[in-house]
């Protein structure tokens, strides 16, 4: 299955302010993140809410312990969690591996087949 998940940090209560919500560019402290939309979540680094696409099926959603957002149809170009520095995917039609590097979803390597099982990645050239 291709499939990425990615749980992230637990949102501090402390940024969520009744009647305001963070926006990407707007200042923040510390780290964390929200769902801005079904199909994108925010993330709180270098002081500032940086979005996050969820272009998987499952998009965005938001528990009393974690924000996930599903980025198993994300594309090269596209910004990646600080949780998620050094991690690979597959690129949504299985031909290539995605790794986050410096906050950016970067094609790695191309494949005949790709499958991530546990978290791991296998190109099959």
């Amino acid at each position: 299955m291709n499939r990425s998940l990615f749980a992230l940090v637990p949102l501090v209560g402390s940024l969520l302010l009744a009647g305001c919500g963070p926006s990407a560019g707007g200042d923040c402290d510390g780290g964390g993140f929200v769902c801005q939309e079904r199909v994108l979540a925010l993330e709180c680094r270098g002081g500032t809410w940086r979005e996050l696409p969820c272009r998987g099926p499952l998009g965005c959603s938001e528990t009393s312990e974690a924000v996930r957002c599903d980025t198993s149809n994300n594309v090269a170009g596209d910004a990646c969690a600080s949780s998620a520095e050094g991690t690979g995917l597959c690129r949504a039609d299985g031909q290539a591996v995605l790794e986050c590097r410096q906050g950016v979803l970067t094609e790695t390597a191309t494949c005949s087949a790709c499958t991530v099982e546990n978290s791991q990645v296998t190109c099959q050239p």
